[in-house]
């Protein structure tokens, strides 16, 4: 707040006038709001403000050392103070770091940290009805009535609708005893039902390595700052590991975040943490309700939830007493949010946890390249887990070549894209009455749909994409804008009839296959397209742990976290699938996928064997899984970008223009070209088109920055960005630290 002139007569500050509130909308500074009188307002305290015609929330903000630029008598008064916790200064203080660093507005951040307006003002209280303190003398009592009581008779408040369900009676029965007085209406604060978790519940039991780790850990949560990789390889028991540092967290009164990429979000995880700490965490991801949102973030704000686990954007709660984070899996592309605000979850944690003078823990069994680096640096500390747990055994790799070994065709004379080798492999842990996975990473039934008259290729509208076929739904998708159609019976080009023919496999063509190769199977297709919600996933996990379900066909969905106890051998049928292309994490990605997809096999005292399918056998990312030696390869790659001036030796901005008229978003694209920077350590590529140079309807073309790591990257693109005219359409979008490359 702005402090005004000393009140002389009573020789102590008079109360501030005047009030800097930050707006949760794309604006690039705070604004000036006259505090009325009466009113006494704090930095974070959360407000409600009048812009132009409307009532907008904002969060009061540290005062800035200039003047005010606006009057005394032109500002607007603060409409009200919410009853809402006020934003701790480390949050604010965070909220402008991620604001500087990915140059977004602060307020687009800030609307992160309150996205739900709702959970700013009390829950409406709950009406409920108890037993009343005597009954009427005048009350006939039928047996339904008398029901209702001896459910009554507790003294706990109910909703009628519960009550009549325990009584077994109709509403009409419960409120005609709430008419007649025989029970009373009150009111009951409306709040997140939530059990603290017990730090000393028992817990899994540790072997001496765990507990090694985990002792380590533990001792790390002490109120200073510190990151900790803990790298341990598929099935080692991280998550075990790391629940000993949550638990110390929790004897020291600290709230825990654990970030999780939300396609491994599974009960399975809230299961294990249940086992060790008696009840389930909170909650924070795309598919919990809305009225569940407003309790959760009511919640953490307030200190009453001591462990939340989410996906990214639980990074940005406003969490009071925060004492850990932890990144599961911390080398998930998941974590890099690509659009609003640009960022990587993983890093802004790390920030965070620096701000907050709190511990950060990164588990990943194939870990980033950057946090390696960081270890080797010593900017990081590292904890082992080099073995599974208990008898289980890493499985074993063998690759099939599938330029000697190729598919034979199918029965119905169509392409197949299963070897012999991994065929026989198949066959022989469905006889043994063990589960098998065939694992391909392409949604839909087929990447691509083209005529066989004249070549024409179904491509979206919006996009510059190929339309993937669902067969399932009967329906083409654009993968990236989400456009939709039905399959045309004839040729949009040359109009043919019948000419229209699926080319390359999907998840949905491979299960066409799996059925007429192993008819007797009880067969699974998991992929996100036919998952619908956390409920249905929850059931198909539960088929497969309880083998209900002997051959599993899916995509990435079934790599993240998953424990499947009979699943012995798993087969990549495409293990070039992502090899190649512009991206320069291309190698490091494919390792970490197939690897993670390679452990879900032998998990416990059954050995495991994964068979990986390729044509390039000799291929860095494929020797290295057939050999086990993931460091070998990570020492390859670091040396390759190290050559090549690729981050992390170097640092990437990317800009993105783009617009509905080509010819217009030609023209601004030289101009911001003949205005780039030119110095030394500093490499401006482009403009060129995107990989996807038609967006949503949007035509793009994409600079990328390159700078040595001592450059103030940030500043220099700011300079170069100042005063540049966006008009009408023309939108530019920046980067920092760049995932995609399309």
């Amino acid at each position: 707040m702005e402090l005004c002139e000393s009140d002389s007569s009573q020789g102590r500050p008079a109360p501030s006038t005047r009030a800097k509130v930050l707006l949760p909308l794309p604006l690039e500074a705070a604004y000036d709001y006259r505090v009325p009188e009466g009113m006494s307002i704090e930095p974070g305290d959360i407000l409600e403000v009048p812009l132009g015609q409307r009532r907008v929330i904002g969060v009061a903000w540290d005062a800035a050392l200039d003047e005010p630029e606006v009057p005394e008598e032109r500002l607007k008064p603060i409409l009200e103070k919410l009853p809402a916790p006020p934003l701790p200064e480390k949050q604010r203080r965070f909220v402008e770091w991620v604001a500087r660093y990915t140059m977004t507005a602060p307020g687009l951040v800030l609307r992160m940290v309150i996205p739900v307006a709702a959970a700013l003002r009390p829950e409406r209280p709950q009406r409920a009805l108890r037993l009343a303190p005597s009954l009427p003398p005048e009350l006939k009592l039928t047996p339904a009535r008398q029901r209702v009581l001896q459910a009554a008779a507790d003294g706990l408040a109910r909703a009628s609708g519960d009550l009549a369900r325990e009584a077994g009676v109709s509403a009409g029965v419960v409120k005609a005893l709430a008419d007649a007085g025989a029970l009373e209406w009150v009111e009951l604060p409306v709040h997140l039902q939530l059990q603290p978790p017990d730090p000393e519940h028992d817990g899994h039991e540790l072997s001496e390595v765990q507990r090694a780790a985990a002792t380590k850990l533990a001792e790390g949560v002490s109120g200073a700052f510190s990151v900790t990789l803990l790298d341990g390889v598929t099935g080692s028991g991280k998550t075990e590991v790391y629940f000993e540092a949550v638990a110390a967290a929790l004897q020291r009164g600290r709230q825990v975040l654990v970030l999780q990429p939300e396609i491994a979000l599974s009960t399975q995880w809230l299961d294990r943490f249940e086992r060790r700490f008696g009840t389930r965490p909170a909650e924070w991801h795309s598919e919990i309700t809305p009225a569940r949102r407003r309790l959760t973030w009511r919640a953490v704000a307030e200190g009453e939830a001591k462990v939340l686990v989410g996906a990214r954007s639980a990074l940005f709660l406003p969490f009071p007493q925060l004492g850990l984070i932890i990144v599961d899996e911390e080398h998930e592309p998941a974590y890099k949010q690509e659009e609003g605000v640009i960022y990587q979850a993983r890093d802004m944690a790390v920030v965070r946890g620096s701000l907050e003078q709190i511990p950060v823990v990164l588990a990943s069994a194939t870990p980033s390249l950057e946090s390696l680096l960081n270890v080797t640096a010593g900017r990081y500390d590292v904890v082992h887990l080099p073995s599974r747990h208990g008898s289980a055994q890493l499985p074993t790799v063998e690759v099939i070549d599938l330029r000697r070994d190729r598919p034979p065709r199918l029965p119905t004379g169509g392409p197949g894209w299963l070897s012999p080798p991994l065929r026989n492999a198949v066959e022989e842990a469905l006889a043994a009455g063990e589960q098998a996975l065939l694992f391909l990473n392409r949604r839909g039934y087929a990447p691509l749909t083209l005529c066989r008259s004249c070549g024409h290729r179904l491509q979206c509208p919006n996009c510059t994409a190929w339309l993937v076929e669902h067969r399932l739904s009967g329906r083409l998708q654009c993968h990236h804008c989400g456009h939709g159609a039905r399959l045309p019976s004839h040729c949009p080009s040359c109009q043919a009839e019948d000419s229209l023919t699926a080319c390359g496999p999907g998840v949905e063509r491979l299960d066409e296959e799996v059925a007429l190769l192993f008819p007797k199977a009880r067969r699974l297709l998991l992929s996100s397209d036919v998952l619908q919600g956390p409920s249905a996933t929850d059931e198909i996990m539960r088929q497969i742990r309880e083998r209900e379900v002997d051959l599993i066909v899916g995509t990435q969905i079934v790599a993240k976290g998953h424990h499947f106890p009979w699943l012995t051998v798993v087969g990549v049928v495409d293990a070039d699938l992502g090899l190649a292309g512009g991206d320069l994490r291309a190698g490091e990605r494919s390792f970490q996928l197939l690897n993670q997809v390679a452990g879900r096999a032998g998990r416990e005292e059954r050995p495991g064997r994964v068979l990986l399918q390729t044509h390039e056998p000799s291929h860095p990312v494929i020797r290295a899984l057939a050999e086990g030696d993931r460091d070998a390869f990570l020492e390859r790659e670091a040396a390759a970008r190290r050559q090549g001036g690729l981050p992390p030796f170097t640092r990437l901005a990317a800009l993105i223009l783009s617009d509905v008229e080509p010819e217009r978003l030609e023209q601004a694209a030289r101009a911001l070209a003949r205005r780039a920077p030119r110095q030394e350590g500093l490499q401006v590529l482009g403009p060129a088109p995107a990989p996807l140079a038609v967006l949503r309807g949007r035509h793009r073309r994409r600079f990328l920055v390159k700078a040595r790591k001592d450059l103030p990257l940030q500043r220099i693109i700011a300079e170069w960005l100042k005063d540049f005219p966006l008009r009408g359409s023309l939108r530019l979008q920046v980067d920092i630290d760049p995932y995609s490359f399309l």
